[in-house]
């Protein structure tokens, strides 16, 4: 077995977070564009991208760096596969609201989320900033201290989606309370982070929305699951070539994701 050396991971962990701090302290003043899709753009995801891109490619030369601001260069042989969202929730970030991430996932050569970096600088638990770490093959750290999520996790009395979760779900058998704060990688942690959690509908996303959250959601006991059935996968396309995905996803407990079927269930087109 591989292992992670450690002081590489404190070198990106330092990394994320300075990235994050520089793109909080420009947050006021940023200048909102738009790409061809329509998706939000600004100058701090492309300067994030471009820093934790050189990082990864002097720590790990020999691994394969997939962002949403650049082209992939695949690299055979590779122990990982590093995934960057420079900044996950940029329309928030854009008009100044506090839920965003920078969010560095971990692959191992099975393709397996093992590790995470997600750095919110303005969105902690009682506290300003919130830190989650995931070193391959290590325990998860909330700001820099073990953590183990609440018990009560399979019985859904509250979850996170997106903030068009109106449009896709059918909510005529859940009674519970929904969470919509702007962050796909946040929405997906919140299941393992925070104690009245339990579940999570994310709408269909690209692999840098949800790799490094589906390392901390795996690290507690937890997975994400294609609402048509079946454990999210990265294969080529999702993951080398950009594909997004068809369909929603769950995130939970095996029976959390039970039970979102049954009470959130994806309304038929």
């Amino acid at each position: 077995m591989f292992s992670f050396p450690g002081n590489a991971f404190d070198e990106l962990v330092e990394c994320v977070t300075s990235c994050g701090a520089m793109a909080r302290s420009r947050q006021a003043h940023v200048t909102r564009s738009y790409k061809e899709d329509g998706s939000v753009l600004t100058e701090s995801d492309l300067e994030i991208s471009s820093i934790i891109e050189a990082k990864v490619a002097k720590l790990f030369p020999d691994c394969t760096f997939v962002c949403e601001e650049s082209p992939v260069e695949r690299k055979e042989g590779g122990r990982w596969t590093f995934v960057l969202d420079p900044i996950d929730g940029t329309d928030v970030y854009s008009q100044g609201l506090p839920c965003w991430a920078v969010a560095l996932g971990i692959l191992d050569e099975d393709r397996r989320p093992v590790g995470a970096i997600i750095d919110a600088p303005r969105f902690g638990i009682s506290k300003e900033e919130l830190l989650v770490t995931l070193v391959p093959g290590g325990k998860l750290l909330v700001d820099g201290k073990a953590f183990t999520p609440a018990p009560g996790k399979d019985v859904v009395e509250q979850v996170t989606m997106g903030s068009k979760g109106q449009e896709a779900v059918d909510f005529s058998s859940f009674h519970g309370k929904v969470r919509t704060l702007g962050s796909s990688i946040i929405h997906l942690i919140a299941p393992v982070i925070y104690s009245g959690m339990q579940g999570c509908v994310d709408p269909p996303c690209f692999v840098w929305d949800i790799a490094a959250s589906h390392a901390v959601l795996l690290s507690s006991g937890m997975d994400i699951e294609h609402v048509s059935g079946g454990r999210l996968e990265y294969d080529d396309a999702f993951l080398y070539e950009k594909k997004g995905l068809d369909g929603e996803v769950y995130a939970g407990t095996s029976k959390a994701i039970e039970m979102m079927r049954r009470i959130l269930p994806i309304r038929k087109a």
